[in-house]
């Protein structure tokens, strides 16, 4: 019986027929980089405010001085290619580790030039660190150039205070940069995402656009604090009409 998967003629025809599935086509590298320059060119056309050259007429074509827009297009593909191989270069992490005593000092002290690394210390049964933890998933996802690392506390440091739970460490280049030690950090059982990535953002540890999330909170409360002055001053001149009445 001749093999369905085989490059031949009559297969081509069973496959055209829907007799066969169509063979699955393998992407290669160069398929990659293809796509990446095309991508990279329309963005760049964008940004200049042109049209694709299959958007265009024919006057529109014969307008086009070939040599300046071939010039532009290389030095533009050529920063395009440098700045996705440095983002790719940096993105090695993107999720939580889980690191010993042992492993300690390669992890965290030797870490490597230009990484910054979190380390959190954590105990399974203390329902902030579990708050935390999950907060620090979604972070390592968010920057995967940051390392971050967990450990059980007294596993990695011998008689460690549960006291001081949860425990974050901000590292970079094996220096300590920061500290956040104790149950009310990042606001307890309040903390938020976005409260400790801005947390973090301060440190230098991550690159974020977020705002104070203190001050989102202040305002909101500031807010509540007014409707409700305004609805009991609404109620007290209720009450003095009926009394009047």
């Amino acid at each position: 019986m001749q093999n369905p998967d085989e490059d031949t003629e009559w297969n081509d025809i069973l496959r055209a027929k829907g007799i066969l599935p169509q063979k699955e086509v393998e992407v290669t590298e160069d398929d990659l980089t293809e796509m990446i320059d095309e991508a990279a060119r329309k963005q760049m056309l964008k940004e200049q405010g042109k049209k694709d050259m299959e958007d265009m007429s024919l006057e529109e074509l014969n307008e086009v001085e070939d040599d300046e827009d071939e010039r532009v297009w290389l030095e533009y593909r050529a920063k395009r290619l440098a700045e996705l191989k440095e983002r790719q270069k940096k993105a090695r992490f993107g999720s939580i580790k889980e690191i010993s005593a042992e492993e300690y000092r390669s992890e965290v002290n030797d870490a490597g030039e230009g990484i910054w690394v979190i380390l959190h210390l954590y105990k399974t049964d203390n329902l902030i660190c579990r708050r935390l933890q999950g907060i620090l998933q979604q972070l390592a996802s968010k920057f995967p150039a940051v390392k971050f690392l967990q450990s059980v506390s007294t596993r990695c440091i011998p008689n460690y205070p549960d006291k001081n739970l949860p425990t974050i460490f901000v590292y970079h280049e094996g220096d300590l940069k920061k500290q956040y030690t104790g149950p009310h950090i990042f606001g307890g059982q309040s903390m938020t995402a976005d409260g400790v990535e801005w947390a973090l953002a301060q440190v230098g540890a991550v690159e974020s656009d977020i705002e104070d999330p203190r001050d989102t909170l202040m305002a909101r409360t500031l807010k509540d604090l007014r409707v409700t002055r305004t609805r009991v001053a609404g109620d007290s001149e209720s009450d003095d009409d009926s009394d009047s009445d």
